[in-house]
This record gives C-alpha cells, structure tokens and sequence, in this order.
C-alpha cells in the first residue's frame, strides 16, 4: 500500500508541543491503517522519545508490536500504558490477547477480567475472559463471562459453543445441550457446534441422535478429524464395529499417526474377533505411543484370545508398569499366569488387584479359581462365596461355588448353585454341564442324561462342536429299522471303549450299525457285536441315514441303574496274545498291569494321576509288575529304571490290539482313572481302579464297585489328595492275591 502524498514521517523536535504531538499521532494512526507499519511504528517512537508516558502512542504501538510478532515488547508497552491509564478497558483487552499468545493463560484471564469489569459491555472481554479460563479448567469460574458473552450477543455461535463446553466439563449435559442448539441456531454450519453436541447426547444416552450430530458435523466439513474419531467411538458403542472401524480408519487417512485412532481400530478388531489385526493396530498405537497404558492392557487382551499367553503377559506386565494401580490388569495378568500353569503366581496377582479394590468379584472369583489350581478348596469356596455377597447376580461365581462345594465332597449342595448361575444366564452350558455331571455323580441319572447334552455349547470343548452332519441326529425317537447308523466317538479313547456297549442296542432296534473310532481302537474293535462296519476318525464315511455321539447314546436308551447294559463283549487277538504271552515268559507268580498316569492335557491331570514312585513304595514283593503306559512322563523314568523288575513295553504297544493283548493276560489291573482302566474293564479283567476324592461322573459316589464295570474295586480317596490310603490298602489286597 502506498501513503497519501505528504504522511512522510517527519522528525518530532525534543520540545514539540502537545499541537505537534497529536498531529504526528494521527500521522501514525493513519500510516498504520494504511499498512506501513515500519513507518507508523517510527513516529511512535519519536513520540515516546519525546513524551515516554504518552498513553496513546504507548498502546498503539503495543498493537503495532503484536501485529509484528514481538510480544514480549507489547507486553511492556501495555503494561505501562495501563500504569498510565488503569482505566482503560482496551488495553487491558489488548494485553490479555498479547498474553495468550505469550502462553501465559491465567494473566492473560485477569486481563480480559478486568477489560469486562471495566466495560460490561464489551461482549468480546467477555467471551476471551470465559474461553481463557475454561481453558484453564476453571469451568465454574467461566460461567459468568460466559452467560454475560451470550447476553451481550445472543447471535455469537461461537460464544455459545464454549459455553456448552463448560457445562459439558461440569456435568450439566442437558445444560450444555442447549448451549450447543443455541450455537447452532446462530450458525447452522458450524461443525464443532455438532460435533459437540453429539457429545453431550453420548453423554445422556440418546445415542442414535449422537451419531446423527456426529454425521451432520462431517458432512459439513469431512476433513474435520474429531466427528470421524466420535463417530467410530458411538458406533462402537451401538454394536456397529464394522462401522466403526471404518470411521477410525478415515481418521488414520486424515492423520496417519493419531495414536488413538490405531488404538481404536485395535478396539474395533478385537470387537470383531479378528485379533491378529487388533494385535497389529495396537503395536502402531504404541509405536507412536509407547506410554499408552491402556493399549497395552488391550494389547494383552487380543494375544490371550490368540494363546499368546507369553506376549500376552509382557503386555500386562508393560500396562501395569505404566499404570500401576489398575485391578483389571492385574486380574487379566492372573488369568493368563493360570493359563500358563503357574497358579500360585496367579494367585499373588489377583492379590494385587484386591489390594487396590477389595470388593472387585472377578478378580475373588478369579482368586478362587486360582486356589482350585492349588488344591486349596476350602479357600476357594470362601472366595467365590464372597464374590457372591459383593455381586449376587454374578453367575460364574454361583458356578464355581458349586464345583468347590463338589470338590469337597458336599455334592447334595452343589446343585442349587448351579440352578441359581442358569437362572441368571438361561444359556450358560457350563453350568448345566457342571449341574448334569453332578446328578450323574448322585445316581441321579435322567436329569443327568439330559443335561449332559449341554457339552455341545460349552466354550471350552475339547473335542470340538457337534459334527455338522447333514443327516438328522437320533436321540431316541425315530424308528430305526432299515436305517443306517453312524455312531461315532467324540471324547477320549477310553469313553470311547465304555459306550461302545450300545452299538448292539442299536443293532437290536434294526438299524446298520457303522461306528467311527480313533484310529488305535479300529483294529481292537473289528468285529464288535452289532457293528457291522469300523472306521477311523477322519477318514471318509460310508453312506449313513441317521447318527449319533457315543455319548449321547445313554441318554437315547433312556439308561438307568436297573438297566445299564454290559460291556462290549470284546477279545485280544489270540496271535498278539501269544506274542506277549512269550514277551513275559514263565510265570513267577501273579502278573499286575500298571497304569498309573493319563493324558497330561486332561482338565483333572493333577487329581487323577500319581507319582510312579508313590505307587511302587506301596506295592508288596512277588508278582510280576507290567507297565501298561505307552508314554512315560519324564518326571516317572527314574523311578521306572530303579526298578528293573518292572517290565516297560510302551514303544513295542502299537494299538489296543497290544494293549488288549497283555491285559488278558495279567491276573489283575491297577490303573488310576484312564483308558486302560476301561479296556480292563471291558475286557473283564480285575481292575483296581484308583479315584481321586472327587472323581469322574461314571464312578458316581462313595460305592466300592461301578455298575459299567463289574470286575472293578473302586478305590477311593478318603481325603483330598490322600493316595497314601487308597495304595496301602491297594497293597494289602494284592498281597492277599499273591497268597
């Protein structure tokens, strides 16, 4: 821009009069309207120089200084403008503008403060008093200038959404709401007016008319991040993760390293099930965000559903140093410390969560979990009871109260724990599992029966769902002659060996029976009564019209005590016999198989299977002592080598064929409660079969003998954990059988 002909600065003289003052004042004034700033910021000069108290100059130039970016000189030169002149609202407003910008919030809110108290009416010292100090979250202070801005110009759409902002900070939803319609009757495009409208109706609840004002708010300006971010955060809430994710991902192209919005695409997967890519947008959130507690704690969430149990345990143990008081990481820690099979460092984590919020049920209810692992039952009891008084409609707790109250032997009382956790969740399959298996354990069988068909729901199910066969599955009520039957195996090889029993029932009714077995049961059960077909599990099936789970066949027949059939009438091979037969030589005495482990994956390892040297301190001289495991734990081979005498075959047992082979020919079995017990039992051998106190369901309760079995001593624990009776008196017996 160009000055007017005759506004060249000329030189103020050291004794100008107030005349010459003033005229180079409007000069001054006048270059600086007109946009020669360095001239106009001149002539102030000379006028300073010639009177340093001139007020005028002094805040007309602070204004020049803060046009030209030096604030800390237009800080001085207001400043003793208002020395010069307290009195003046402008300065003070002009000086709070200086100090803002200096970043010196609470002066610069004392400087608006007092350019409105000097003039109320100035609806800007208002408006820049009230954004100031809610800025400093010093909401309530706000209010008046706030109310005073909007008062003064009811049309400032922008004064308006600043005091929604404060009521919103202070809870005053419904408040704020209306602040924010207000802003938005003034200026029905302002996008942050929408976006944070849609906040405060998040904030009530009324979450469609959120996602609308979230929408609205996008649409009139797309490149706006935050309505993207909250409306992938509402759509989550309503269940839309798809959606959601999408709006998360428009927010990474709007800004592709916003932490939080990885953060919440991890949300978004992990909502979905896809965890590998939860896992993936949590390391980027953490990457640009090391220090984010809660996307570790998350992080570890989608590595737990992957198994990941170790990375799984970093990521809490990295949360937790982060954010050290945080219960629901120390009980996620504690989970995966059980998984990994170290309770008792479980347990010292659920500790930890309770020491921080002593009334958090998950983490007792997880506690006593953890005490189960240790075999402290009575312990784990009082934790799920007290889980229960803090939260009585906490089904889990009710659940695990009732395994406790079982693993303690008090099954009459079991029940009604069970009942109590389905009634609050109808569907919970654990539960009626839990419940089936305890009837059964009573004798308690057509509950039992029925129940027992929950494992097909359960989560945790080893064996997998019920096959998805297009041919219908049978229970008992079709007809069944001239009907092919596919009976198959669906749980361990030695359920498979109780229940194929039934096959002749099945063939008894009219049906053609093919029965699917494991692959190391086929040859033992070819020719089996009934069956007119074996085949191995996983390879291709015959034609078939209708079919049925072993296990589910107790249920069909309507079994009960009175009428439970026999064993399948099965035999070993009589080349194989006589192959072990020459293996074992001359007899010196009675011959004892030994079966003193099962599988290590089995849920009941711990309780179910025994040290080999426990069981060789207990066993008398004399007869001839044959391992039946095919596979021996390392933690049992120093024992197995110490005794010499003690004939180990495992690498020479191809299937049940020779398994079958050496049972026939032992005068007795001692096996603890696994696959070989069911193949002597099954094949009518003597069978010492060692439970646990609280054993499987099919040995039922406190009886000596098993109606499955007819040939088998049940020997119980006394006590939990007590092996040391039940192999004393297993000794004593077979001495009595040695004589």
């Amino acid at each position: 821009m160009s000055a007017t002909p005759g506004l060249t600065p000329q030189p103020l003289p050291a004794d100008a009069s107030e005349a010459q003052v003033q005229a180079c004042l409007q000069q001054a004034l006048l270059l600086q309207q007109q946009g020669q700033i360095d001239q106009a910021r001149a002539v102030y000069g000379q006028i300073l120089e010639c009177q340093p108290d001139n007020f005028d100059a002094l805040q007309l130039l602070g204004a020049v200084e803060l046009g030209r970016g030096d604030l800390a000189r237009a800080a001085e030169l207001l400043r003793h403008a208002i020395r010069k002149l307290p009195g003046h609202a402008g300065v003070h407003y002009n000086l709070g503008v200086v100090l803002t910008a200096l970043g010196q919030a609470e002066a610069a809110a004392e400087s608006y403060l007092q350019a409105a108290v000097l003039q109320p009416d100035f609806a800007d010292a208002h408006y820049c008093a009230a954004t100031t100090l809610s800025g400093l979250k010093r909401h309530q202070a706000a209010m008046a200038s706030h109310d005073r801005a909007v008062a003064l110009r009811p049309e400032h759409a922008a004064a308006w959404n600043n005091r929604g902002n404060a009521l919103a900070a202070l809870g005053q939803h419904q408040a704020a709401l209306d602040s924010y319609r207000r802003a938005i009757a003034a200026d029905a495009g302002f996008a942050d007016a929408w976006n944070n409208q849609g906040n405060v109706l998040r904030e009530l609840r009324r979450k469609p008319e959120a996602l609308a004002s979230y929408e609205q708010a996008i649409a009139l300006q797309p490149a706006l991040v935050e309505p993207h971010a909250n409306r992938g955060l509402m759509l989550h809430e309503l269940g839309q993760y798809a959606q959601a994710l999408q709006s998360h991902q428009r927010v990474l192209a709007l800004q592709p390293d916003q932490a939080d919005a990885h953060f919440n695409c991890g949300n978004a997967f992990s909502a979905m099930k896809q965890y590998e890519a939860a896992v993936d947008s949590f390391d980027r959130a953490l990457t640009l965000r090391p220090d984010h507690a809660v996307a570790w704690f998350n992080r570890g969430v989608a590595l737990g559903f992957l198994k990941r149990r170790e990375e799984a345990l970093t990521s809490y143990d990295t949360s937790l140093t982060l954010r050290p008081a945080h219960p629901p990481a120390w009980n996620n820690r504690g989970l995966v410390l059980r998984e990994l099979g170290r309770p008792r460092a479980a347990l010292e984590s659920f500790d930890a969560a309770l020491a921080i919020q002593p009334d958090n049920a998950q983490a007792l209810n997880n506690r006593g979990l953890a005490l189960r692992d240790l075999l402290e039952h009575q312990a784990a009891l009082a934790c799920f009871e007290r889980a229960i008084t803090l939260q009585n409609d906490y089904p889990e707790a009710h659940n695990n109260r009732g395994v406790a109250l079982t693993d303690l032997g008090r099954h009459a009382l079991a029940p009604a724990s069970y009942r109590r956790a389905v009634a609050l969740r109808p569907d919970y399959a654990e539960a009626h599992w839990n419940l089936a298996l305890c009837e059964l354990q009573m004798g308690h069988f057509e509950p039992g029966w029925a129940g027992y068909e929950w494992r097909w729901k359960r989560e945790e199910l080893a064996a997998g769902s019920l096959r998805p066969f297009t041919q219908p599955l049978w229970l008992g009520r079709q007809p069944l002659a001239g009907q092919t039957m596919l009976l198959h195996a669906e749980q361990g090889l030695g359920d498979t060996l109780q229940f194929c029993r039934y096959a002749a029932l099945v063939q008894a009714r009219g049906a053609r029976v093919i029965l699917e077995v494991q692959k190391p049961l086929v040859r033992l059960l070819q020719g089996l009564d009934g069956v007119a077909q074996v085949v191995a599990r996983g390879s291709a099936l015959p034609p078939f019209d209708l079919h049925c789970p072993l296990l589910s066949l107790p249920l069909a027949f309507g079994t009960t005590l009175a009428d439970m059939p026999p064993p399948a009438r099965l035999a070993a091979d009589p080349d194989k016999r006589a192959r072990w037969a020459a293996r074992l030589g001359a007899r010196r005495g009675s011959r004892i198989g030994l079966a003193w482990s099962g599988s290590t994956t089995h849920d009941n390892d711990i309780n179910r299977s025994i040290a080999l040297a426990d069981l060789l301190r207990h066993l008398p001289a004399g007869p001839q002592y044959v391992s039946l495991q095919k596979e021996v734990r390392a933690a049992d081979r120093a024992a197995l080598e110490a005794r010499p005498d003690i004939l180990h075959v495992g690498e020479d047992l191809e299937d049940f064929t020779d398994t079958a082979a050496l049972c026939e020919l032992m005068d007795g079995v001692v096996s603890v409660d696994t696959s070989v017990a069911h193949l002597a039992g099954t094949l009518g051998r003597r069978l010492w079969l060692l439970l646990p106190f609280n054993p499987d369901w099919r040995w039922m309760l406190e009886r000596t003998d098993s109606p499955w079995y007819p040939g088998a001593r049940l020997c119980r624990q006394p006590a939990i954990g007590d092996w040391d009776s039940v192999l004393s008196s297993l000794g004593r017996e077979i001495g009595k059988l040695r004589a």
